[in-house]
């Protein structure tokens, strides 16, 4: 660039000219010979290594399996507690079959109520008191169906019952829908409340 800057000048010199249109030809070239400068977007700037990328994958797979394994243990939790209620609502109706007062009082909770069909309420004391009462033991006291739907720390089973036996020196023989309310408690799962419709119609 200097030799055609120079060759220029001396050009203009010995011909007498004016030497602008020289200079200004000169400028050109070097605009045009000049390398230019991009400008890089900053988004474009930033570039994932492989290390980098195989870091992200390795977090994200954690937090996934975490995730995982947190819904698969609370759906275990919740089964467990199901299978628990379901085998001590068992256990209760046997103890009521057998007139075993002890099981009983182990399985209720003190504020325990009881609500039938037909309005009455009876408490803990009351049910203990007639197991007690020297009453024959249940023909039948069976679960011919149960569901058991457990939220959180209660859990309710929905049961149809099918009660046969001599209360009072009166025989009973019926069928009804029983709802079992059960906490659980730092002592375990105790039974609360409990409701039952009235006695079902007699099938054919």
């Amino acid at each position: 660039m200097q030799a055609v800057s120079f060759a220029g000048c001396i050009f203009s010199y010995e011909l007498g000219v004016d030497s602008s249109p020289f200079l200004e030809f000169e400028k050109e070239i070097q605009v045009q010979t000049k390398p230019s400068v991009l400008k890089v977007p900053e988004w474009r700037r930033t570039r994932f290594t492989w290390r980098q990328l195989l870091l992200w994958c390795v977090t994200a797979g954690m937090f996934t399996a975490i995730f995982v394994n947190a819904a698969v243990a609370a759906k275990a939790s919740a089964d467990d507690d199901k299978k628990a209620v379901a085998a001590l609502d068992a256990e209760y109706q046997a103890a009521v079959k057998k007139n075993d007062a002890a099981t009983m009082d182990r399985i209720l909770a003190d504020d325990f109520v009881l609500v039938t069909g037909s309005g009455k309420t009876h408490t803990k004391a009351d049910l203990l008191a007639d197991a007690r009462s020297g009453n024959p033991p249940y023909e039948h006291n069976d679960e011919l169906e149960k569901t058991v739907r457990v939220w959180g720390d209660t859990a309710i089973v929905t049961v149809k019952l099918w009660e046969k036996g001599i209360d009072a020196g009166k025989p009973f023989d019926h069928t009804f829908w029983f709802s079992d309310t059960y906490v659980r408690t730092a002592a375990g799962w105790k039974y609360v409340f409990g409701q039952s419709s009235l006695s079902l119609p007699k099938t054919p």
